[in-house]
């Protein structure tokens, strides 16, 4: 099974209305070297994606990883600079880093499938300027305790949301918590305008950096002019943000939807022992878009999740480090430690132990190929709730 992400599900009129208006409008621009048209979709998305989250600011880019540039680089991110990232990612958080000529510090995971803070602070060095917390598979990190890293050593911290966008740790919006927070709007996502990203950040001058960096090194022109910056075109399109704009005031909509399938996938799964749920650091901040049971065994793990037709999280795609070989391909800038498997073991094991079900997104990349849709019935859902307490019975016994 595979499917896009819960937004694309509740595609429907709106969005098509505004595409449409779009394309009675094409002169409405938001990109008039630096001045903003505040008829454009553009336009209109910032201001409500900073009004929703509760951030002063956000910037629109062509996609997530984008969104992840160009915050680092409105972070000061550069050669030399060490960035501390978990080893279970989508492969867009390290090379972001390694892009820039920075180097990619690999950290361990917990059974949350987050950062270990302990780890985190193991690796900090001299030449360490900022962690990058990643709020994996729906579910936020241990802001507490990363925060608490971070401030103690001067370090700036990033938010990684793409996989989490309307979820909250103690009542606050992720892409907050940090100096930057960075989203995706990819058919995989909470939310989807076909592609996009954008960024939050309560910092004027980081504000100001992000939004000169995605559009070719040009400042806003309501506002003063700051250090010469090397852009790129990383604008996102007026069409996406025409979608992106339907998108977000649907937000509470999907993430109702995804937390009661997921509150009644995991009420009809019994618990035994042998397996457990993932650890979640705020079970109500969490998206609900899959669940994760943790086996005591790898080997029950991996013939659990054969049985139901997925993988491992561990024997999944582009979200473990030892899966992302293109990131040393000749001609790169990547300068982190080997991406082999071993070199994490705790994340390793982790990994090799995790059968994710779907509920609102489903990827083989993310381990995620077997579960429900979000519109599924009470009866589709028992019916996934039956098929993996079989297997599991099958295999444990």
């Amino acid at each position: 099974m595979e499917m896009p992400g819960p937004g694309y599900a509740f595609f429907g009129p709106e969005e098509r209305a505004n595409v449409e208006e779009v394309l009675d409008h094409w002169e409405r621009t938001r990109h008039t070297y630096g001045r903003p048209e505040p008829a454009s979709f553009v336009h209109r998305f910032e201001a409500l994606a900073g009004e929703v989250f509760g951030a002063r600011h956000a910037v629109t880019t062509n996609s997530g990883t984008s969104a992840l540039l160009t915050a680092l680089v409105a972070a000061g991110i550069g050669a030399g600079d060490e960035v501390i990232v978990p080893g279970y990612t989508f492969v867009a958080s390290i090379a972001s880093v390694a892009h820039l000529g920075a180097v990619p510090v690999l950290a361990e995971i917990d059974e949350s499938l987050t950062l270990d803070p302990a780890d985190v602070e193991r690796r900090i060095t001299p030449r360490t300027r900022a962690v990058m917390a990643v709020h994996m598979l729906g579910a936020p990190c241990d802001l507490t305790a990363l925060r608490r890293v971070t401030e103690r050593h001067g370090l700036l911290l990033v938010e990684d949301v793409a996989q989490a966008c309307g979820g909250t740790y103690e009542g606050r919006a992720l892409g907050t918590f940090g100096g930057l927070g960075a989203f995706s709007l990819n058919p995989y996502k909470v939310l989807t305008s076909g592609d996009g990203g954008f960024v939050l950040t309560d910092d004027p001058g980081l504000h100001r950096r992000a939004a000169a960096f995605k559009d070719h090194g040009r400042y806003p022109a309501d506002g003063p002019a700051g250090d010469p910056l090397f852009g790129l075109n990383l604008r996102m399109p007026e069409l996406s943000a025409a979608v992106a704009c339907a998108q977000l005031a649907k937000l509470d909509s999907v993430l109702r939807r995804t937390r009661a399938v997921k509150r009644r996938l995991a009420a009809a799964i019994p618990a035994r022992e042998g397996v457990r749920r993932r650890t979640l650091h705020d079970a109500a901040g969490e998206c609900g878009t899959l669940l994760v049971h943790l086996f005591d065994r790898a080997g029950d793990a991996r013939a659990v999740a054969s049985a139901l037709g997925t993988t491992t999280l561990r024997d999944s795609g582009q979200h473990y480090y030892g899966n992302m070989r293109q990131l040393t391909a000749p001609g790169g800038r990547y300068a982190g430690p080997a991406l082999r498997p071993g070199a994490l073991p705790r994340t390793d094991d982790c990994l090799a132990r995790a059968v994710a079900l779907s509920v609102g997104v489903s990827d083989r990349h993310l381990g995620a190929g077997f579960g429900t849709t979000v519109h599924a019935s009470d009866t589709e859902i028992d019916w996934v709730a039956e098929r993996f307490t079989k297997a599991v019975r099958g295999v444990l016994g």
